[in-house]
């Protein structure tokens, strides 16, 4: 990051300045990792792929986010077929059964070329889960056409028949188990065992917080959970991972639940998220974190206020926290963290433009810490986050 790389929120004549450096580059790991396994994908360089895959999964790497590496690499290996029908379905073109069909069938004959490599298969059957989402699309189930739901069906049984195969030769993968756990959501079983796969997955990758926030929202009475077990697995995973997060395992499982769900919100034990999110702090005093958790608690946990009395309670106390995150901790800003934030951290949000994304989430920020210090700016003092921590000194 250049030191010229700064954001100035300039205010009144008279009032003083806020000024934080920016954090440009936050994203590039992601999209060189992405467009690295589309490359050796268009390549036919499969081989190299899968040995990339398997090398990353092993070490458990990940983007400065939290992302898999192996899951990066995959998602670009696959790309191409799942955006062509994205677009397709998206725009309503009139494209035949063959050029829909005909991007997943070429992975499909590149799986059968090499049977027993398990990284491949995992491609192919990710893409099948993507598959089966775009065509599920944003419609109801009373709404979604015939044609539709089986395709959507169709692709998500595929997917279920090829998971086995990876399971079998990669049974210590935290990305094929990753895998088991996005393809329950599409199945809408009322058997589906979700808390022991998640349990499983956080077991093989305990130090990433995306499997726990997963895990909560699926523990949500709108998939396959309850209350109930919400909170039980909450504090289960926080017994588990104590050594790696200390109270902050309760905290990611509930992160983003109580962010969709008011009456989770309402029953949350919010002395122990506190808790937790301090722990998490302790352990990852990252300015990624940083960012992370000043955002959520500065504009994602405010989306649903005044639907719910006890809930709001919550989120008001919860929002209080942004002021030591913010005042004791960050020394640069992430924008496309607050972008994500501001629109609750939702995977599915189509980004046509990084740019314009994160100036929005820019805005977003400087308006929030600028709230955050309010008297000291329209006291004439200017606000300047250093490397060494916050500056205050007379405009």
């Amino acid at each position: 990051m250049r030191a010229s790389d700064c954001a100035v929120a300039a205010g009144l004549p008279d009032t003083g300045q806020l000024n934080i450096p920016l954090a440009r580059a936050e994203d590039m790991i992601a999209r060189n990792t992405i467009e690295q396994g589309r490359t050796l994908a268009r390549q036919d360089r499969w081989a190299e792929l899968s040995r990339q895959m398997r090398a990353a999964d092993e070490s458990r790497d990940t983007a400065p986010d939290g992302m898999p590496i192996a899951d990066l690499l995959a998602f670009g290996a696959r790309s191409d077929v799942v955006l062509a029908v994205e677009h397709a379905l998206s725009d309503g073109a009139a494209l035949s059964e063959y050029d829909l069909l005909g991007g997943i069938s070429e992975l499909e004959d590149e799986m059968r070329a090499h049977p027993d490599d398990p990284m491949i298969v995992l491609v192919v059957a990710l893409a099948h889960i993507d598959l089966a989402w775009a065509w599920r699309g944003t419609a109801t189930d009373a709404t979604l056409p015939p044609l539709h739901r089986s395709r959507c069906a169709a692709h998500f049984d595929r997917a279920a028949a090829l998971l086995p195969t990876c399971r079998a030769a990669a049974p210590d993968s935290a990305l094929v188990a990753a895998a088991a756990c996005a393809l329950m959501a599409g199945q809408r079983k009322t058997d589906l065992r979700v808390a022991e796969e998640y349990e499983r997955l956080i077991t093989l990758d305990p130090h990433n917080q995306r499997h726990m926030r997963a895990m909560g929202t699926h523990l949500l009475p709108r998939w396959f959970g309850s209350y109930e077990e919400l909170e039980v697995q909450a504090l289960r995973n926080a017994a588990r991972t104590r050594d790696i997060w200390g109270a902050g395992g309760y905290t990611w499982v509930q992160f983003d639940a109580i962010a969709l769900d008011e009456e989770a919100c309402a029953r949350l034990d919010v002395e122990y998220f506190l808790e937790g999110l301090h722990d998490i702090l302790h352990r990852r005093p990252d300015q990624q974190t940083v960012n992370m958790l000043s955002a959520y608690c500065a504009t994602t946990i405010q989306g649903g206020l005044g639907l719910n009395d006890k809930a709001d309670l919550v989120r008001s106390q919860i929002h209080e926290a942004a002021n030591w995150l913010i005042r004791d901790h960050m020394t640069e800003l992430h924008p496309l963290i607050w972008a994500h934030a501001a629109s609750g951290f939702n995977n599915s949000v189509r980004i046509n433009s990084a740019e314009r994304f994160a100036a929005r989430g820019q805005r977003q920020a400087l308006r929030a810490i600028g709230d955050l210090f309010r008297e000291e700016l329209r006291s004439g003092l200017d606000v300047t986050f250093t490397p060494s921590g916050l500056r205050l000194s007379q405009h």
